[in-house]
C-alpha cells in the first residue's frame, strides 16, 4: 500500500514538473514571437511612414533609421559623450509625446535610450534631423508615461551642443 501511494505521489510530481516545465517554455517561445512580431511591425511602421510623407532614410544594423535634414559643422559625439538636444518626440501618427524647450536639454548619451545613444552619434553639432527608432532599440514592451509598449518612437533632433 506504501509503495501503490509513493508511486502515485511520485507520478503526480513528476507530471506535475513537466507541465510547469512545459508551460515556462511555451511562455518563453511566446515572448520570443512577440518581440520579434514587434520588431517586424515596427520595421513596417517606419516604412509606411517614410513612404507616406516621401521621405528616404539611412538603415542601421540595430534597426534605426535616420534622416539627416541639415549638416551640422561642429564636432561628432560618441556613445561617452555629453550632448545638449532640443527635440520633439512623437508617434508614427503625429501625436506628441514629448518636447523640449528651444535652448535643449543637456545629458550623457549613457543615460538615454538605446536608439538616442546610437542615433545621436550620426548628427555633427548644429545639424538637425530625424530619428525613427523601434520598440527594441526604444522602450522595449515597457509602457514609460504616455508611450505604450512596443511603440515606435520618432525624434525630431537638433543637436546644438557636444562637450
Amino acid at each position: 500500500m506504501k509503495f501503490a501511494f509513493l508511486a502515485v505521489a511520485l507520478t503526480l510530481t513528476i507530471t506535475s514538473c513537466k507541465k510547469k516545465e512545459e508551460s515556462q517554455e511555451n511562455q518563453e517561445n511566446q515572448q520570443t514571437v512577440e518581440v520579434t512580431d514587434f520588431s517586424l511591425k515596427n520595421d513596417q511602421e517606419i516604412k509606411d511612414y517614410l513612404t507616406k510623407n516621401n521621405l528616404k532614410a539611412q538603415k542601421t544594423d540595430s534597426g534605426l533609421y535616420y534622416i539627416i535634414t541639415e549638416e551640422g559643422k561642429g564636432a561628432q559625439p560618441t556613445p561617452e559623450s555629453n550632448v545638449t538636444v532640443a527635440y520633439k518626440g512623437y508617434f508614427t501618427d503625429g501625436n506628441v509625446f514629448d518636447q523640449s524647450e528651444a535652448e535643449g536639454i543637456t545629458f550623457g548619451l549613457r543615460q538615454v535610450i538605446p536608439g538616442w545613444t546610437e542615433g545621436i552619434t550620426y548628427f555633427k553639432e548644429g545639424g538637425k534631423g530625424i530619428l525613427l527608432i523601434p520598440a527594441q532599440i526604444g522602450y522595449g514592451n515597457n509602457t514609460m508615461g504616455k508611450i505604450p509598449g512596443g511603440s515606435v518612437l520618432l525624434f525630431d533632433i537638433h543637436l546644438i551642443k557636444v562637450e
